[in-house]
């Protein structure tokens, strides 16, 4: 297999009429088979061919998670280009600067605000010749053409695809940045068959599941994702509207969905907010029954085997609480996947405990987003799982995590010196901290840049408290742990209005954040998760002090990346004067 495009082609071929892809469509939904999936992309790379699209060039997509994200995708990688991801949630300063980088000469935008997004910086984009537009209008000039319109040709789609090596570049990735300007990941056809493959040889999924996306396609994550279910042949229910996730899985059944934590974080502290709000016996049964599928998860972690009276008590548990969380997914969930960033030990024992096992991963953008995933038959929660089939794992003498194999992609987009680094000795530097357990899974403990060193001495892992507090206070939306060259650990909370909102009205409680976060109810929530934490670790780690803050960190206000992982600096900078009055005597 040499290509993505091939690889689409073969898929074609063998199942032409099976489910492909899903999406919505009025009050409903409507399907596409692989053979007409096929023909979409066959007429769409004709049309962009002769736009320009070719060998060598670059086609960046500025759009949300949709299927014409995808058709686009593939139809740009069929003329032997490569496709650039924007983010749609970034600035028209940020979209010039992934397509001037790139060296995209033509852009595929989702609807009118994205268009005007590069007219406000059209004098700045002068390669680019063409923004095709996706829900939208054509321009009198011609710079603006329709998706609709952009289709047939005359040139040979199969000889375009034939042509395709395995070392061509498919995708460049523009890397979140939580530290300086974003960089370009390039990656090759061969690093996404990789995970296609490794995927295959796992035994994970096949054509009898369904698959539900509606994580950013723009992310390496939803890309592996994009691929993989090419290359099994699994049907996919593609909707982006995050809005409607929920409603969703009710409605369409899936048997396996992937997610970033924050996802995960929600259901938990929703469920966990609406049981503690309705009290009274609710509350006792759900505590029971938490706890009774907790021992139970635990023991299957373990390989032990579990009591007879504890699996009366679990069935018990089950029918009265669990059954219920099961069914506002579809009833049918095998498992979720959970990537992009740590997910809490915590989380993942409450969802095991209700059935709905997560199987948490971990990636890098640079090495084509899937290096480990824990599998069903031997999970292990705060671990990221066993290495995939052909991947490589080294622990350097710094405890830092060094990735080899198929997967690693082929550099940073004209930055010799960083890829070089990045690239030493042949390893990828993962820039994490990690361990290897007797089984061969990986923990990560941190990030290598991100260790807060107190003016004791002492390290602590930030994220780790993070996720544990979060795990822990379900009004909790983000918490920020601070202390690098600090005498103490203190933290930033903000509020899940969400979730805080029907608390809030049911203690009589303001319902303004600026007001609730200094209530003494509010405080004495948070403190509580903050204590339940700080019980079980050593006392330079727990956390003295803390600040709940007025507003969310999100990816508009610069505090979040496009992936929901916090920017430490940019919170730092905003937030310097309330970490700073969190060391007042």
């Amino acid at each position: 297999m040499s290509s993505i495009p091939a690889l689409l082609r073969d898929r074609i071929a063998e199942t032409p009429d099976a489910e492909a892809y899903r999406v919505p469509s009025g009050d409903g939904w409507t399907s596409l088979s692989w053979r007409e999936v096929g023909e979409r992309v066959r007429e769409l790379a004709l049309g962009l061919s002769e736009l320009g699209s070719g060998p060598g060039n670059r086609v960046s997509i500025l759009c949300s998670t949709r299927l014409e994200w995808i058709l686009a995708d593939l139809a740009v990688l069929s003329t032997g280009a490569a496709t650039t991801t924007i983010y749609p949630s970034n600035t028209a300063d940020e979209c010039a600067f992934v397509i001037n980088d790139s060296g995209s000469t033509i852009v595929v935008a989702e609807d009118e605000g994205q268009v005007a997004k590069l007219r406000s910086v059209r004098e700045e984009l002068p390669g680019v010749t063409h923004v095709v537009v996706v829900d939208g209008s054509p321009s009198d000039d011609g710079w603006v053409v329709t998706l609709a319109s952009v289709k047939g040709g005359k040139g040979d789609y199969d000889a375009m695809v034939d042509a395709i090596a395995q070392d061509d570049l498919a995708t460049l990735i523009y890397t979140s940045g939580t530290t300086g300007r974003p960089k370009g990941v390039e990656l090759t056809h061969d690093n996404w068959l990789y995970t296609a493959q490794a995927v295959r040889e796992v035994g994970l999924i096949g054509p009898s599941d369904l698959h539900f996306l509606w994580l950013p396609l723009s992310h390496s994550f939803g890309k592996l994702l994009e691929v993989v279910m090419i290359a099994m042949g699994v049907p996919t229910v593609i909707d982006g509207r995050l809005d409607k996730i929920a409603d969703n899985l009710g409605v369409v059944r899936p048997t396996v969905m992937a997610a970033a934590p924050r996802i995960f974080e929600k259901i938990h502290n929703t469920v966990v907010a609406t049981q503690q709000r309705e009290g009274g016996l609710k509350l006792r049964i759900f505590t029971w029954a938490r706890k009774t599928g907790i021992r139970v998860s635990r023991a299957r972690q373990r390989g032990a085997a579990v009591p007879l009276t504890t699996r009366v008590e679990y069935a018990i548990a089950d029918r009265l609480v669990f059954s219920k969380l099961r069914a506002r997914f579809g009833g049918r969930i095998r498992f979720f996947i959970s990537g992009a960033a740590p997910l809490s030990q915590d989380i993942a024992e409450f969802f095991d405990a209700a059935g709905l096992t997560i199987l948490e991963g971990y990636g890098l953008t640079e090495s084509s987003a899937g290096s480990f995933l824990n599998r069903p038959e031997s999970v292990k929660f705060g671990t990221v799982g066993l290495p995939f089939p052909g991947t490589e794992v080294r622990i350097a003498d710094d405890g830092e995590i060094l990735i080899g194999g198929r997967g690693i992609m082929r550099g940073y987009h004209g930055l010799p010196e960083e890829t070089a680094e990045a690239l030493a000795d042949g390893w990828l530097h993962t820039g994490d901290i990690g361990e290897l357990d007797e089984a061969g899974r990986l923990r990560i403990t941190d990030r290598k840049k991100e260790l807060i060193k107190t003016s004791g001495g002492k390290y602590v892992a930030p994220t780790y408290l993070e996720g544990r507090i979060k795990a822990a206070c379900p009004y909790a939306s983000h918490v920020f742990v601070h202390g690098d060259r600090r005498n103490y650990v203190t933290a930033l909370v903000t509020l899940d209005m969400d979730v805080v909102k029907p608390w809030a009205q049911a203690e009589g409680l303001p319902l303004d954040p600026a007001e609730l976060r200094e209530h003494p109810r509010m405080r004495e929530e948070v403190e509580k998760a903050i204590k339940q934490v700080n019980d079980g670790l050593a006392s330079y780690a727990t956390v003295k002090r803390f600040a709940i803050l007025a507003e969310d960190f999100t990816v508009e206000t610069g505090e979040l990346t496009a992936s929901l992982k916090i920017k430490r600096k940019a919170v730092e900078e905003r937030h310097g004067g309330v970490l700073d009055s969190l060391y007042e005597v």
